[in-house]
């Protein structure tokens, strides 16, 4: 039996993650995770490189199944479905779960095949409904003024910070509830990484953000709660503001402070 998602919200968690093991071949990256994610919050992982941040996020929408060897134990909910059912959809799953990553990967055609490329894999032909989500999904994404008299050029041509929010209008034009994102902004310039942290702000109306960041000064500024990652475990998890004005471990204040990572 395939299990498929439905939108049966559970008050307002979006993601619920319950002891939580993850494993790449005998090496243990996560360990006893318990976490919810609230919806239509920016929920910032921090921590160290190494430290189980990327590989968690990446257990939301099951992409560490194409890790030869690994293997997850305990249970992540999206919305009451338990997602690391084996039984589950993994199609419709990655449809619900959007991802952006740290380089900005537009597919090589052009700005506006990009964004039409998940509505037209999922059987959407018609003409007019696409450009009608291509335009949509740019302006949701801040692009559309400095593109729409140039969409049938290449992706590739646009600048670092301008291909980032492609990507993000292509993730957006399949409808996602939840957009994961792994250090979207460590490779783009001061100018650019103020305007993605902008549009992230803003698609928090819409949508459930998680972020792993390295930069401190991000989380603070965007996130509404964060989660300390060390060594695999969640040290500290809450609001933003207690985490970086009030940490409760001495470990998570040391990190914040810059004293290791």
């Amino acid at each position: 039996m395939v299990l498929t998602l439905h939108q049966q919200h559970n008050k307002d968690i979006a993601i619920k993650a319950e002891n939580l093991q993850f494993y790449y071949g005998t090496f243990q990256a996560l360990k006893n995770i318990q976490l919810e994610i609230e919806k239509n919050k920016i929920t910032a992982l921090i921590g160290p490189s190494g430290c189980g941040k990327s590989t968690f996020l990446r257990t939301i929408n099951r992409m560490n199944d194409f890790i030869p060897e690994s293997r997850t134990e305990g249970k992540i909910y999206l919305h009451n479905l338990e997602i690391t059912n084996p039984n589950v959809d993994v199609v419709d799953l990655r449809k619900k779960v959007g991802m952006v990553f740290q380089q900005a990967n537009p597919f090589p055609v052009s700005i506006y095949d990009n964004v039409a490329y998940g509505p037209r894999i999922h059987g959407r032909k018609d003409k007019a409904f696409l450009n009608q989500t291509v335009e949509s999904c740019l302006r949701s994404a801040a692009l559309w003024e400095e593109v729409k008299d140039d969409l049938h050029a290449p992706a590739t041509s646009l600048s670092g910070g301008q291909q980032q929010r492609l990507v993000i209008a292509r993730v957006l034009a399949i409808q996602p509830d939840v957009i994961l994102m792994d250090e979207p902004t460590s490779a783009l310039d001061p100018i650019s990484t103020k305007k993605l942290e902008s549009l992230i702000l803003k698609l928090k109306e819409k949508f459930t953000i998680v972020i792993v960041t390295h930069n401190m000064q991000q989380a603070a500024r965007i996130s509404d709660q964060t989660a300390f990652f060390l060594n695999g475990e969640i040290v500290e998890y809450g609001t933003t503001q207690s985490i970086f004005s009030n940490p409760r471990h001495e470990k998570t204040k040391q990190y914040i402070m810059g004293e290791f990572g």
